[in-house]
Order: C-alpha cells, then structure tokens, then sequence
C-alpha cells in the first residue's frame, strides 16, 4: 500500500475495470489522470475538439461491450462534451465523462474556467457528482461504472478538482469493487400471456432494438428466430444479429408488417418517431402489442399494450423461446416476401446503373462488397447515411455504429477512431454525408498521427439533402435556404493532415479508390460525387 495522486487513483480504478484506452483534448485541469495512465499502461488518444471525445468513448463502449471514458478539462472542455453525452443517454449507451474543475478552496470565485458543471450535466446524464475528497475516487468511480451500466445503459459524470486529482491518498481498494451489470428477467406471469399471445397467432413480428448489445447473450437472436419462424425486423445496434440472407429477415417492408400483423413483438424500441409512436394508421389498430424494455417507465409509453415485460431483451427471448418452443408463421412470411422482394429488387435495379456519376445505392453497394468479416461501419449523416443503412448488409461480428435518435452529426471520427483501437484488426468505414464531415474534418489529422486507419466514404451530393428536399417541396427551390453547398474537394483535407484522398467521379473510378482505401495504412477519404436519386424521396427529417 503506498500513497499516490489522485490521477494514479483515476487509472487504477480504469484499469480494474478494463478500459485500456481514453479519449481527451488537454486541459491543465486533468493533466494529472494522463500521467496516472502512463503508469497503469492506458492508453491516452487526443483529439481536435471534446464533442469527439465524448464520442470516441461512446463508440468505445458500442465496440467493447463496456463503457467509454472520456476526460475534458474545466469549463468550456465540458460545455464541449455536452452534445456527446446527450446522444449516449437517448441511445442508451454507457459512458464515464471526467471532467476537470478549478481547485475547491477557489470555488465561485472566479479562477479559470469555473462554473457549475454538476448541474449542466444532471439533465442529460444518468448521475452527475462532484468527488469530494481524494482517498474516494476509487469509491465514486466505481459507482460511476455501475450506474452506467445498470438498467438502461447511459452516460455518467464526475467532476474531479484539480487539487483532488494532484493531492496523494493511499491505493487502497474500496469494499465494493467490479461486478457484472444486472440484467432483469421478465416476470413469469407476463412471460406466460406473452408466449399464449405468440402461440395463438397467425401473423406474429418482432421489431428488436439496440438493447440487445447490451445482453449478456445476444446470440439468442438467431437462435430464437431459427425456432420461432415469423418477420423480423432489427434496428440499431441489432442490425447484424441475424445473417442477412436469413429467411425471416426483412429490411423495406415493416410499415406492411404493422399493419397487417396481429401480434407485434417490441423489444428495446420506445414508441418514437422512428416507428410512429405506435399510432394507429402505422400500426394495425386490431393487432395485440407485446412490449419488452430495460426501462419499465418505458413500457405503455405513447401507446396501449397488451403486454409489458420490463427485461433484458436476450434474457426474455430466451423465456419465451423456452416457454412456446417453436412457432411456424412461414405462411404469413410467405405473403410478405413478395413486398420486401419487390423494393429489393427496385433497389438492385438502381445499384446496377453505370451511369456517372454514380447513385448512392451503388457506391454504398460497392463499400459492403468490400467489408471483411468483423467491420465496422460508422453512419455519420443524413440522406446518404440512411442509403447506406438500408443497402451494406452486415452480420455479427460486423456492427453499424449511428447516432441513434438524438440525430448528432459528427460523430464519425469518435466513434471509428474508439472502434478501430478496440478491433484493430478490422477496416473503420465512415460512410459520410458531405455535411456532416465539415464537422469534424480536423480529426483526421488526430488519426494520421495516432497511426489510425479509417476509411471516410462521402457521398457528396452537395447539400444537405435530407433536409433540402423537403425544403423544397415546401418553398420552391428559389426558397431554399442554407442547404445548398459545393462539390468540394473534401478528400484533400484528409491529404493535407497526413492521409490519402481520392476524388470519384464515374462508376469506373469507384471500384480501384475503395480498393486503395481498403489497403491502406493510413486514414483514407474517399470523397464520391454522386447522382441524385428518388430512393428517399418519401423521408421526413422531422
């Protein structure tokens, strides 16, 4: 036992609870947390702005299974991170912010960089505190590990003085240490009415959210929906968890599901705007509603159930699965696969387009060729992004990394800089609207020199035409405001801070950039003018 600083308490308590890397842009306040990590062996990744940070541990925690940290110093450090702890907490994704402060003696009187930054924070995380003494940082990190994890998954912050973090204590451990975050089960009486509502019907379908990355078996998925035969429809951090050749997996026709089926299976979705807050029109006014969430706040929330199971999603996959069996729903299967069918095959029809510049449909067509087995892609846009989404088809290990529904753009380079040293041994793809990457662009500089490979695809349609094209429909396109941009040279930012870059115009230009970017050892952008297309004419941004 021996006495040492408070930053060296800091990585220790990391280090117990497996973080090997964390994310920052320097600040005095903190600088003591980046020698203890030199001691403990954890690596400290710097980056050009906080918000990236907060990402980067956001993105870390989606890759690894376990939180994110991210360290900004006082002040302005952590008004910056604000925009990235309040996508993780409405994504559901678990994150440690530490956050720098002027000394305690010095509060409110005006040092450098002082304000409340405790109750800033509370709104938008699952626990804000101020440590108040340097022998309990070990006590109050490990809290912080704890809340993030519990329940629905979400950010914490702690503030930390600069004078707790440079005053010694012993390393000692406190009495409660690392532990598995706890998983609810559904309770047996609802898991019962939900499993004679799934043997009795004659249309079931399973919509399964992100929550799944957060089960301790998330391979249930395949093997519950090989059992139980009906559609399924997998979003956010579930894409994947069903190969997508898979029979009952169905990507472009949900709105008919829900419309036509007579039992629908939530798990880990709220009733947003994502799926029309499960309002009637959407969703079949006659069709029982069986509801499963980390959060029993969540569940009824916007619209009537018939069933609410508050519980880990793999968890109650699994009792289901053991209470009903099998279930053989490939009639009605059978009856919507023609719908999916024929929007696949409307798609296929513009990925085969040759004409330049290419569509969005085929440059993202061409990226998911190229995928190996345990990519990661990185959706950071609108209108592109939302192409690529429906169009690259992944299967676990693979993982789709997006903001979810906060919307945030720019969170690119956090969250493929965290994956591509969480899996170095795997590609980074950012698929890029040419919007969002003026966000951010200055990150790439931070890859180069920290030796990180990513590869930025940018659809460059420019403007911003998620949010044009309803601009225009509304107010004419001499009404257009703040939309329309340039078909800049993007690629030669990335050149210019210590990366490649390459310009795309036509289709046969296309396949030998990826190639190069694929087979690159420094960060890529491949920067491709691209066609308009009615793929997405329909969209709301709204």
């Amino acid at each position: 036992m021996t006495f040492v600083h408070g930053g060296r308490l800091v990585a220790q308590a990391l280090k117990k609870h497996g973080i090997t890397h964390t994310f920052t842009l320097c600040g005095g306040h903190i600088q003591a947390i980046y020698d203890g990590c030199l001691d403990e062996g954890i690596r400290t990744i710097d980056v050009r702005h906080e918000q990236t940070a907060g990402h980067a541990a956001d993105g870390y925690a989606r890759v690894t299974g376990r939180p994110g940290v991210a360290l900004v110093t006082a002040g302005p450090g952590i008004t910056d991170v604000v925009t990235a702890l309040a996508n993780a907490q409405r994504a559901g994704v678990p994150l440690v912010c530490i956050g720098g402060a002027g000394p305690q003696a010095l509060c409110d009187m005006g040092s450098l960089q002082d304000m409340d930054t405790v109750t800033l924070m509370r709104p938008i995380s699952k626990w804000a505190v101020r440590v108040p003494e340097v022998g309990r940082i070990k006590e109050y990190l490990d809290s912080a590990f704890r809340i993030a994890q519990a329940g629905v998954p979400g950010p914490v912050y702690l503030e930390m003085p600069l004078d707790l973090l440079m005053n010694y204590a012993e390393d000692t451990e406190p009495l409660t240490g690392v532990m598995p975050p706890p998983r609810p089960a559904g309770d047996p009486e609802r898991i019962a009415r939900a499993a004679e509502l799934l043997a009795a019907a004659k249309r079931p379908s399973f919509i399964i959210g992100a929550q799944i990355r957060w089960s301790r078996d998330r391979d249930v998925v395949a093997r519950f929906a090989e059992k139980i035969r009906a559609p399924y429809f997998l979003n956010g951090m579930a894409r994947g968890a069903l190969p997508h050749q898979h029979p009952c997996l169905f990507t472009r026709s949900r709105r008919q599901a829900l419309k036509q089926s007579d039992v629908i299976f939530v798990f880990g979705t709220p009733f947003d705007f994502r799926v029309d807050y499960g309002r009637p029109g959407t969703w079949s006014e006659d069709a029982k509603v069986v509801q499963i969430d980390l959060d029993g706040a969540e569940l009824g929330r916007n619209r009537k159930i018939d069933v609410g199971i508050h519980g880990d999603s793999g968890l109650v996959l699994q009792q289901l699965l053991d209470a009903v069996g099998s279930k053989d729903a490939m009639d009605w299967v059978s009856e919507l696969r023609p719908i999916e069918d024929k929007a696949k095959a409307k798609m296929a029809a513009e990925i085969a387009l040759d004409g330049d510049p290419p569509n969005p449909l085929r440059v993202c067509h061409e990226v998911g060729k190229r995928l190996g087995p345990s990519d990661i892609v990185v959706g950071d846009g609108g209108d592109f992004v939302a192409t690529a989404a429906y169009t690259i088809p992944l299967q676990w290990p693979q993982l789709w990394m997006d903001p979810g529904p906060f919307g945030t753009l720019g969170i690119g380079p956090g969250y493929a800089m965290a994956a591509a040293l969480a899996r170095p041994e795997a590609r980074t793809v950012i698929m890029y609207g040419d919007g969002s990457f003026g966000l951010h662009a200055m990150e790439f500089e931070a890859m180069a020199r920290q030796k990180l490979p990513v590869i930025a695809v940018i659809g460059n349609d420019a403007g911003w035409t998620q949010i044009r094209r309803g601009q225009v429909q509304l107010y004419g396109a001499e009404r257009a405001v703040a939309t329309q941009l340039e078909h800049t040279r993007y690629e030669k930012v990335v050149e210019a801070v210590g990366g490649r870059g390459f310009y795309v115009e036509t289709v046969d230009q296309l396949g030998p950039a990826l190639d190069a970017a694929f087979a690159s050892d420094v960060p890529v952008c491949v920067n491709v003018k691209i066609a308009s297309s009615e793929f997405r004419k329909d969209a709301i941004s709204v």
